[in-house]
C-alpha cells in the first residue's frame, strides 16, 4: 500500500466529516449496484463575481472529496460517485433552474453545493416543494432555514447569525486590553451588501452588539453591484467609528476599500464576514500589504487547526485536501471555502450515505432525510472542528447544523492566522491597526 493510499485509508475513519459546498445526488434501489454510480450534482457559481468570491473554491473541495471517496472503492466502498456539474452564473433565477433541470432532467435526488444566500433561500422552497434533498455547502443565511420549518434541506455549514455572535464577542473581551475603551465606549459601524447574507450578518451584529452595550454609530446597507461607495465612505468619516464590520462579496469589497483609503478614512479594526473577505490571495493581489492586520470571520480553513485537537486521521485527510487544491490551482493561498465545500461533501458521503443505505434502504431523498437526521458527530469530529447534529423539524432551525461554529482570524504578513476563540487561537490578536496601515488612525 502507497503513502497516498494509507493516507486515504486512515481518512475512512467513522468520525472523519467535512463541512463545506457540495453536489447533487441522485439514487434509487436500482442503482445500488456495484455498477451503477451514485450520480452527484454540484450546484455553485463557476461564472460571475461569485465564481472568484469562493464558489469555485468550494466546488474543488467538493470534487476533492468525491475523488478521495472513488479512490477508496466509492461510498462503504462499493458505490463509486458520478458528478453532474451545473453552473449557477451568480444568478438566482440560474440557479433555479439549474436546480429543476438537476432533478427533473438528471433525476437526482440530493443538489449539493449553493454558494449564494440569495439563490439558497429560493432554491430551498423548490426543493422541498418536490422533496428531494438540498445540502448546502457555502450559503450562510440564517433565513435559508429560520422559522421555515424545512424537511429536506441541511446544512452542516455555520449561519449568518453565528457572525454576529464572532464579532461582538471578539470585541467585547478585547475592547479593554487592546483598544483602552470599555465596549459601552467603543464605536462600531455596520455596513453590508443588501442580499440575504448581507442583511442577516448585519442584523446579528446589530442584535449582539446591542446586548453588550457597543454604540452602534452607523447601519448602511448598499447593492453588492453598486458602482460608486464614495457617499457610504462619507458617512463613515462622518461617524469615525473605532471598528467596522463588514459583509460583503468580492468586487463591492475591493471598491470599497479604494475608495476608503482615497478619500482618507481611518479607523482601528475593520472585521469582515466571510465571503469576498475570505480570499486572501485576491484581496493580497490587489492591496498588497494595505490589508495586513484586518480580520475575518468564517469556517476555519481546516489546516489553521491543530490536528492533535482533532479526531484521528483528520490531520492526515487534511494535507491530502490541501495538496491536492494547490496542484489543481497553483494557489499559495487555501481559503476556508475549500474547506467548506470538502467538508460538507465528505459528510454527506462518509457519514449520511453509509446510514441511508444500510439502514434505510437506499439513496432516495427520503432515505437521505432520515439518515442526516441520525447523523451525532462530536466537536473534533470534522475537519474544520466542529461536530454535526441537525436540528430536527418542528425546531426554529431544523436542517440548520446545531454545532457549527466559526473563527476569527487575521491576516499577518499574507498568512492567516486565528486569533479567536482563545482557546484554539494560534496567536493573539494584533489590536488596534499598526501605525503604518494606511487605514490607522494617527
Amino acid at each position: 500500500m502507497n503513502s497516498l493510499s494509507r493516507l486515504i485509508r486512515a481518512a475512512g475513519l467513522p468520525l472523519l466529516v467535512i463541512a463545506l459546498t457540495v453536489p447533487v445526488l441522485s439514487l434509487s434501489h436500482e442503482a445500488l449496484a456495484q455498477d451503477k454510480p451514485i450520480r452527484i450534482g454540484l450546484l455553485y457559481d463557476l461564472s460571475g463575481p461569485f465564481a472568484a468570491a469562493g464558489s469555485v473554491a468550494s466546488q474543488i473541495g467538493a470534487q476533492i472529496a468525491i475523488d478521495l471517496t472513488n479512490e477508496r472503492g466509492g461510498v462503504l466502498g462499493k458505490y463509486k460517485v458520478e458528478p453532474v456539474t451545473a453552473d449557477s452564473q451568480s444568478k438566482p433565477d440560474v440557479a433555479i433552474n439549474e436546480g429543476e433541470r438537476l432533478i427533473n432532467q438528471e433525476h437526482v435526488d440530493v443538489i449539493v453545493g449553493v454558494y449564494s444566500s440569495a439563490a439558497a433561500v429560493p432554491l430551498a422552497s423548490k426543493v422541498e416543494e418536490q422533496k428531494k434533498i438540498l445540502w448546502i455547502t457555502t450559503a450562510v443565511a440564517t433565513s435559508v432555514f429560520k422559522d421555515r420549518n424545512l424537511s429536506y434541506v441541511f446544512r452542516a455549514q455555520i449561519h449568518s447569525d453565528q457572525y454576529g455572535q464572532a464579532g461582538i464577542g471578539f470585541l467585547t473581551e478585547h475592547a479593554k486590553p487592546d483598544l483602552g475603551v470599555e465596549p459601552k465606549d467603543l464605536k462600531v459601524a455596520i455596513i453590508y451588501e443588501d442580499g440575504p447574507y448581507g442583511t442577516g450578518v448585519a442584523a446579528a451584529d446589530e442584535q449582539y452588539a446591542r446586548e453588550a452595550g457597543i454604540q452602534i454609530v452607523l447601519k448602511e446597507a448598499y447593492s453588492a453591484n453598486a458602482p460608486d461607495l464614495s457617499s457610504l465612505v462619507t458617512k463613515l468619516k462622518r461617524a469615525r467609528p473605532d471598528v467596522i464590520l463588514h459583509a460583503g462579496y468580492n468586487p463591492d469589497i475591493t471598491l470599497f476599500l479604494r475608495q476608503a483609503r482615497e478619500a482618507g478614512l481611518r479607523f482601528k479594526m475593520l472585521i469582515g464576514n466571510g465571503a469576498g473577505y475570505s480570499q486572501l490571495d485576491k484581496l493580497t493581489a490587489t492591496f498588497g500589504s494595505d490589508i495586513d492586520n484586518f480580520c475575518d470571520i468564517d469556517p476555519v480553513p481546516a489546516q489553521h487547526l491543530d490536528p492533535a485537537k482533532l479526531a484521528p486521521g483528520l490531520g492526515d485527510l487534511i494535507k491530502v485536501m490541501v495538496d491536492r487544491y494547490k496542484a489543481k490551482t497553483g494557489a499559495n493561498d487555501v481559503p476556508p471555502h475549500v474547506s467548506m465545500g470538502f467538508n460538507q461533501t465528505w459528510i454527506l458521503l462518509q457519514n449520511v450515505l453509509p446510514i441511508a443505505i444500510q439502514k434505510y434502504g437506499g439513496t432516495d431523498a427520503e432515505a437521505i432525510r432520515k439518515a442526516a437526521l441520525d447523523v451525532d458527530i462530536p466537536v473534533g469530529g470534522t475537519i474544520q472542528g466542529y461536530g454535526v447534529k441537525f436540528f430536527p423539524p418542528g425546531t426554529q432551525l431544523s436542517g440548520q447544523n446545531e454545532r457549527s461554529t466559526p473563527v476569527v482570524m487575521q491576516y499577518v504578513k499574507g498568512q492567516i492566522k486565528v486569533v479567536w476563540p482563545t482557546a484554539i487561537q494560534n496567536m493573539p490578536p494584533i489590536l488596534p491597526l499598526p501605525a503604518q496601515s494606511p487605514y490607522a488612525v494617527n
